[in-house]
């Protein structure tokens, strides 16, 4: 009898976890995706209503462009070996007055020490979203997301912040053309290397 991979075993806890139930107007569904071989990681906010609808993580028009921006397919994206996907949030948080809501915290405290701990072949790691920048970023982000994503640098070629790929941005996206034109090529040609090797 072989032992169980201890990954496999975590996420079955994650995927069961309940812990915020009473927070969640429409209950817990954690949705993530995690492999110890995967050398990409890609680290949102939270699941939005079509995600937890489907519980297949960026299943929506943000996941469309944030492929489109990695220069993916969605076979690429959706294996596990290759790529993993943890959200700071694992369940729908339920909407607010302006979109969704926060992740809860309790979330990240919970799962995401040890869920790290399997993360060690991870070269890259696509930062997207506030929360998220807290986490991974934290005291050297800047002081708005523009100034974080322009100095890319500083953090490459281990973590890249990128803006949130939702439609909501697109405001954002035409006020700023230099990420579209200078990073998302690097991007790119990053990702292929990887993929390359993998």
């Amino acid at each position: 009898m072989t032992n169980p991979d201890p990954l496999q075993t975590l996420l079955k806890e994650v995927r069961g976890c309940a812990h915020c139930q009473s927070h969640l107007p429409d209950g817990c569904r954690p949705v993530l995706q995690a492999s110890s071989k995967a050398k990409l990681l890609v680290v949102g906010q939270a699941p939005g209503r079509k995600v937890h609808a489907t519980g297949i993580p960026f299943n929506d028009p943000s996941g469309d462009r944030l492929r489109d921006w990695m220069g993916i397919d969605r076979d690429t994206f959706y294996n596990p070996e290759l790529l993993n996907i943890i959200p700071m949030g694992f369940c729908y948080p339920g909407t607010g007055k302006s979109g969704d809501l926060p992740p809860r915290p309790e979330c990240a405290e919970l799962w995401r020490p040890p869920l790290m701990g399997h993360m060690v072949r991870v070269e890259l790691t696509l930062v997207i979203g506030k929360y998220a920048i807290d986490w991974h970023i934290g005291k050297d982000q800047k002081k708005t997301l523009t100034e974080t994503v322009r100095n890319w640098q500083e953090y490459w070629p281990d973590k890249l912040v990128l803006p949130h790929p939702s439609p909501r941005n697109n405001l954002w996206l035409r006020r700023n053309p230099w990420f579209e034109a200078e990073i998302i090529p690097i991007l790119q040609q990053k990702i292929r290397d990887i993929l390359t090797r993998s």
